[in-house]
């Protein structure tokens, strides 16, 4: 029990602290009993918040015997430094910042220790660059060449003036405008880049020099960091910073810290492309990643089965690649180096598989400025580029482009002579367009999904990063789509033809399968020629009619639906142009409004509204073949159509009906289709209104 005597002790700033007590109050707060928990928390508390309390930091912390009671100390000091500190007299500041540095000095300088004390010495480091943030440079200008005189002294001291200064950088460039002026954080960010020559040296000569592995991994760490902001020539002045990071990259305990550095690294951009360095860089590079990961590697495969350090590595790879070829591409592109390239573009496919959606944003935010690079070479040789694109505007997707890509002849070189990216690049391309197919996100149209057991089931909230993710995909694909559409063509038709030929028992058959396929169909619509467009689409509704046929099964039917509604309303321009098709895709719908699968009769509504946007007049004239309107035959059997619907659903059929109506020019005729629309709801209101009566009339007779 924490009684008044012990909190009076605790807060009698008159006399020393009595730090066993203060250990065994601390302890109650996170181990005694309810009761006792909230006690001592209450005493700790007003220990803690008296103006005094720091003046009791420092024997607190030699004498304390418990981790607990030395963190709530060091949290005192923290909040002094950050609120109070230039109230504070400055001896007393003075006194703090000496017994501060002295006291993480000792610690760090013994290795056992230092292991042992580790929490510890992390949270002097934080209270140690909080004083920096206060004082440095103007009050303790010495500070960088200090802590980089006294590393070199001690592999442990070392290890830890690392932290500091990585801490210092985060602050600096990173959280400055949380709790520092414009003018303070100018000043540092000045400073430091001024002396950042210093610390770079003191890396590279740490890595040189060292066989410790967390001093290593220390001190890669903290390169890491500065190598974000610090200036190109200080990179460059050192060729044997990068040399030492190659060599260091196939060893595992530095991999994934080597690997960020050399991303900062193949980031950045020189101001002379044609010295040379980055190609050099990158063969090297690739050289020492074909030892790591042989070419014939399934890094899908592996990933699933890796620990979470290999997991990274592959993270860090595709960050690395997708960063280094989108500040180099070009550049790479020469003889001496294009098989490289090559091969880290296959590597990327491969990384583009992983089941990790943030990898896959990765590489895809690269892909997406790859085929629009490769996409704009080609139009830009042929003179058809235009000029939103020509001048690097992002205008979104070409969807209907007039001109053809540059022809080229057996050798792959275009008609004016220049190297064709389409030729070099075309097996990766042709990969690209299976991922695109094989992994393409939902779209907002589609609303019946699986759920996570496995169930077909109506979606009941729209999920914008998918919709986000779905349209950079499609960008990516229409642009795939334009540099070769039947390679485009061919890869969708087989892969179709394998979901038609495939049995449960051969594997082959899979929802997703058949949905990544029908988004990737309906994302390109309008990116092909109309011919083969139009050829293209009756072969897949085809397909997709035949396989709603043959396939058993509720939930089966119902996800093929869905994709057949998606497609077709992806392309209303064929739709328009091929009145039969058009009434089969209607007809088709309207049965689809009778199946009660969760989601199928929405889409299917859904669906019918969006065609009825966009061919509305198809509708109410009479058309070859025909003996009357579609819609007065719609109409007749309007009955029979809407029976199996429920309100809303109803709600967006009569829109749909309602919005082809008014395409129609005559309004007597339109007035006829109007009262015809109307007969059932008002007949349902004419006997409700009857029943009412009836009701009112009896009660009256009662």
């Amino acid at each position: 029990m924490v009684d008044a005597t012990v909190e009076a002790r605790l807060l009698d700033f008159n006399s020393p602290v009595d730090v066993p007590l203060l250990d065994a109050t601390v302890k109650l707060m996170y181990s005694g009993t309810e009761q006792q928990r909230s006690e001592a928390e209450k005493v700790v508390l007003k220990f803690q918040e008296h103006p005094q309390a720091w003046t009791r930091v420092d024997t607190i912390l030699e004498l304390s015997q418990s981790q607990e009671t030395k963190y709530v100390a060091l949290q005192v000091l923290e909040n002094v430094i950050r609120f109070k500190w230039g109230a504070l007299p400055l001896e007393q500041r003075e006194g703090v910042k000496n017994y501060l540095s002295s006291l993480i000095i000792r610690i760090s300088s013994n290795a056992e220790l230092y292991r042992k004390e580790s929490t510890f010495v992390n949270k002097m480091n934080i209270n140690l660059v909080q004083i920096l943030k206060q004082d440095w440079p103007m009050r303790w200008k010495s500070f960088i060449p200090d802590i980089v005189a006294a590393s070199k002294t001690n592999e442990t001291l070392c290890e830890n003036s690392m932290k500091i200064l990585k801490l210092l950088s985060e602050e600096v460039f990173d959280f400055s405008r949380l709790d520092l002026t414009q003018y303070k954080t100018k000043e540092m960010k000045q400073t430091l880049s001024n002396e950042c020559k210093m610390i770079l040296d003191l890396c590279v000569f740490v890595l040189m020099n060292t066989k410790v592995i967390d001093l290593i991994r220390a001190t890669l760490d903290t390169l890491s960091v500065y190598l974000t902001w610090v200036p190109l020539g200080y990179i460059f002045s050192r060729p044997e910073l990068l040399q030492i990071l190659l060599q260091l990259f196939p060893q595992p305990a530095f991999r994934n810290l080597a690997l960020q550095c050399l991303t900062e690294v193949g980031s950045l951009q020189l101001s002379d492309p044609t010295s040379g360095q980055f190609e050099q860089f990158y063969l090297f590079f690739i050289q020492q990643l074909v030892q790591v990961v042989p070419p014939q590697t399934n890094i899908p495969d592996v990933y699933e089965r890796a620990k979470d350090d290999e997991q990274k590595f592959v993270q860090n790879l595709a960050l690395f690649i997708t960063g280094f070829l989108r500040t180099h591409l070009a550049a790479l592109e020469g003889p001496s180096t294009e098989e490289a390239l090559l091969q880290g573009l296959q590597y990327l496919l491969q990384i583009s598989r992983v089941e990790n959606m943030e990898v896959f944003k990765t590489c895809l935010d690269y892909w997406n400025y790859f085929v629009l690079e490769v996409y704009s070479s080609c139009c830009a040789d042929n003179g058809t580029m235009s000029g939103n694109l020509a001048a690097g505007a992002s205008a979104g997707p070409p969807l209907f482009f007039g001109a053809a890509l540059p022809a080229e002849d057996a050798s792959g070189a275009a008609t004016n002579g220049s190297r064709s990216r389409k030729k070099m690049y075309e097996k990766v391309l042709s990969s690209l367009r299976d991922l695109m197919i094989v992994r393409m996100a939902k779209p907002e149209e589609v609303i019946v999904v699986e759920d996570e057991n496995g169930n077909v089931v109506r979606e009941t909230m729209k999920d914008n990063d998918v919709l986000a993710l779905y349209k950079q995909m499609r960008e990516t694909l229409v642009y795939l789509c334009h540099l070769d559409y039947e390679d485009t063509e061919r890869q969708m038709l087989e892969k179709l033809r394998q979901q038609q030929q495939a049995t449960y028992h051969q594997g082959r058959w899979s929802w997703q399968g058949l949905n990544t396929l029908c988004w990737a169909i309906g994302s390109i619509s309008g990116s092909m020629a109309e011919e083969q467009e139009n050829r293209f689409l009756v072969m897949v509704i085809r397909d997709l009619l035949n396989l709603c046929e043959s396939t058993r099964g509720k939930d089966n039917k119902a996800v093929i639906a869905s994709n057949i509604m998606y497609v077709v309303g992806q392309y209303p321009k064929f739709l328009r142009a091929h009145w039969k098709f058009l009434k089969t895709v209607v007809n088709k719908l309207f049965e689809f409004m009778h199946e009660v699968h969760p989601g199928v009769q929405d889409m299917a509504c859904d669906t019918f509204l969006k065609i009825c946007h966009k061919c509305k007049r198809k509708f109410v004239i009479l058309q070859p073949v025909e003996q009357e309107p579609f819609i007065s035959e719609l109409l007749s059997g309007l009955t029979n159509t809407i029976q199996d619907l429920q309100a809303h659903q109803i709600h967006t059929f009569y829109e749909a009906v309602a919005l082809t109506i008014s395409s129609e020019g005559d309004a007597i005729i339109r007035e006829q289709y109007l009262q015809r629309l109307m007969t059932p709801p008002n007949a349902t209101w004419a006997g409700m209104m009857a029943q009412i009566n009836a009701a009112n009339a009896a009660a009256a007779a009662a």
